[in-house]
């Protein structure tokens, strides 16, 4: 039976919506759902550790969010612009492609001025193509090093918060929306079910014997975008790049074959796996972009756990969450966190699916 987007639909309060991460890293709720009994228990995320053994594998996004926000002025008028750069294009000629805010006043042929807080003018970029309604391709005008062209952007560039997260950027957003394993540069948003390990709660995992597989998955607004049509199987995910080095191949599949433990952590890291599925149903090492959408049903290759956060409704998020922990079990567990005022999206709570 096809899956319609009407079925992934639920009302909650928006006063659920984490507006901060917690206190503590590790000491966020974490709701854990057992998928063979249909059991939900209510923990604290550190509790982790009980449930997984030496050799069991964690699969991690090491992506790493770029300042991807920034705000300019447009040439003559002095209007202020937003300014959300999506995905470089070409490095050398410093050629991204951008959303921008309000879009009618941008159009191409226009400069934008990009300054410091003290006033000082950084950046110049022209518009040179209009992509979408909102989006944009802009040159910076820039003949220096790339590496003071990079130092440029980060200086004007903000932690990319998401839009539901109704306050200004803090100085502590630029530590906390980013996971402590993050390395490899390139999402416009963190992907958040990472965001509850702790330097601390890896390392004891690591002295338990856990193993960990690291693959990069670039997240883009593509993952967020609105899905308008209610048969599933019509909707078109943007592509995103990932990659799966052979490091990961090998400690992914050794647990499979010795039966383990594989967990996925995160939407991103389940997607990055599923993207590299061999003939003989084992992780394969591959590169390059991915518009997978994973829906129900779906039958699930490398990963036989997830962590995960609480979701927006009708996103692609939460219908390949229901994909994985079947779609009753879910929409069971989430009436159950909003009666147990759970804290939802980026910075809520977590959620663990054995």
């Amino acid at each position: 039976m096809r899956s319609k987007l009407s079925q992934f639909n639920y009302d909650f309060d928006e006063k659920l919506i984490a507006q901060y991460p917690a206190a503590h890293r590790d000491e966020s709720r974490m709701m854990v759902l057992h998928r063979d009994t249909g059991k939900i228990e209510h923990k604290i995320f550190k509790d982790i550790l009980e449930y997984f053994s030496s050799d069991d594998v964690m699969i991690f996004n090491n992506t790493k969010v770029f300042p991807a926000r920034m705000y300019g002025k447009k040439e003559k008028t002095g209007a202020k612009i937003e300014v959300f750069l999506l995905r470089e294009l070409n490095s050398d000629q410093k050629l991204w492609d951008v959303l921008v805010d309000p879009a009618r006043k941008i159009r191409v042929g226009n400069k934008l001025y990009f300054m410091d807080a003290k006033g000082n003018e950084i950046l110049v970029a022209e518009v040179v193509d209009n992509t979408t309604s909102r989006g944009r391709t802009i040159r910076f005008l820039f003949d220096g090093p790339d590496e003071e062209f990079r130092k440029g952007l980060y200086t004007l560039g903000t932690t990319p918060l998401p839009k539901y997260i109704d306050r200004n950027v803090e100085k502590m957003d630029f530590d906390r929306y980013q996971t402590v394993y993050a390395k490899v540069l390139g999402a416009v948003a963190a992907p958040t079910a990472g965001l509850h390990f702790s330097e601390g709660l890896m390392k004891r995992m690591e002295i338990k014997g856990i193993n960990f597989a690291e693959v990069t998955l670039h997240i883009g607004l593509g993952t967020f975008r609105t899905i308008d049509v209610e048969d599933l199987s019509k909707h078109k995910m943007d592509a995103e790049y990932f990659r799966v080095p052979q490091a990961a191949v090998d400690v992914v599949n050794k647990g499979k074959a010795g039966n383990q433990r594989i967990c996925a952590v995160g939407t991103t890291s389940m997607r990055a796996t599923e993207s590299a599925v061999s003939a003989g149903n084992l992780l394969k090492a591959a590169e390059g972009w991915t518009n997978l959408f994973i829906f129900p049903p779906y039958d699930f290759h490398i990963a036989n756990a997830m962590v995960t956060n609480f979701h927006l409704p009708k996103s692609s998020l939460l219908i390949m969450v229901s994909a994985f922990g079947g779609k009753d079990l879910v929409r069971e567990a989430y009436a159950e966190a909003i009666k147990e005022k759970y804290r939802f999206f980026s910075y809520g709570d977590a959620m663990l699916i054995l």
